[in-house]
């Protein structure tokens, strides 16, 4: 999580202030005003370790953290391109490949893109555009004090054979089952059911939940063992691993209390566990509690995450 420490500077370099912008920089996607409909933009990168590993897997993950990019913001993925730089054509048949079958799976098209086939390194990056209506747009900065935090996964999957902090909750399941995952944000949107919302990334679930909070301006308070997690034991991981692990399919959020129990619904009849593991609280750190134990990971007064 610390690798998002730079990402303020670049912030005060570019931003620049549009009215038809609504939201940008900490939010999983920028938000843009189009009429009554919000135009939702995002893009990533991944870790060239990655691409050195497993391109195929790297390849599936550059269209499968866009996706849940525009998912977290309550939006309907619409299509990406991508920009791929590699001078070795089995990394480039193994992302591409990759890439396809992410694409199908979530029935989100690429669409175009750009090609460095001399590059001196394996690079891919991913843009994506999706819609939402704008009423219903999920932020990452809107959590309230006195809001519950709660998590939802997919624990039906596996230690990813390649990348030991990778849970693959994704690449064994149907197209339906993906995209019935990936549609419960959009439903929590139209509904107005979440104060705020973030798709699990690479930090993790703590590391994610860092980030909201953040943005938001606010701390929180988490009870470690309510975290929803698999048989530890069965896959050969730590609980302390799998609380920094990349999830495949997860989110965490915040609402109001009487929200709680039909958000859990919602992800629980599409097959993920979901439960609030902590509550929104005005003091700007992290505290993770464990019976009478409690530690603060993050002070956002004296120390940042992505200091915006």
């Amino acid at each position: 999580v610390r690798r998002k420490q730079a990402i303020g500077s670049l912030v005060k370099t570019l931003h620049i202030d549009n009215l038809d912008v609504i939201a940008s920089y900490g939010e999983d996607a920028a938000v843009i005003q189009n009429g009554r409909t919000a135009l939702l933009l995002a893009a990533d990168g991944i870790w060239n370790k990655l691409m050195e590993i497993d391109p195929y897997w790297a390849g599936y993950c550059a269209i499968l953290v866009n996706v849940h990019d525009i998912a977290a913001m309550g939006g309907r993925p619409v299509a990406m391109v991508d920009i791929l730089s590699s001078s070795d054509d089995e990394i480039m048949a193994q992302v591409s490949n990759g890439m396809r079958d992410a694409a199908t799976a979530f029935n989100v098209p690429v669409v175009g893109g750009h090609l460095h086939p001399d590059a001196p390194y394996n690079v891919i990056d991913v843009s994506i555009l999706g819609v939402a209506e704008l009423e219903n747009v999920i932020y990452s900065s809107t959590a309230n004090v006195g809001d519950s935090i709660i998590m939802a996964i997919d624990l039906n999957g596996r230690v990813h054979p390649s990348a030991r902090m990778n849970w693959d909750s994704v690449t064994q399941k149907s197209a339906e089952v993906l995209q019935k995952q990936l549609g419960v944000m959009k439903e929590l949107g139209e509904h107005h059911l979440l104060t705020a919302g973030k798709d699990i990334s690479n930090p993790g679930v703590i590391g994610t939940l860092g980030m909201l909070l953040e943005a938001s301006g606010v701390g929180g308070v988490v009870d470690l063992p309510s975290i929803p997690h698999p048989d530890l034991d069965r896959f050969g991981i730590t609980f302390e691993e799998w609380v920094r692990m990349y999830p495949g399919m997860g989110f965490i959020m915040t609402a109001n209390k009487d929200s709680v129990n039909e958000v859990c619904r919602l992800f629980r009849e599409a097959g993920m566990a979901s439960q609030v593991i902590g509550t929104v609280v005005k003091e700007r750190s992290l505290t993770l509690t464990k019976g009478e134990e409690k530690a603060t990971i993050f002070n956002f007064c004296s120390e940042g995450i992505t200091n915006i």
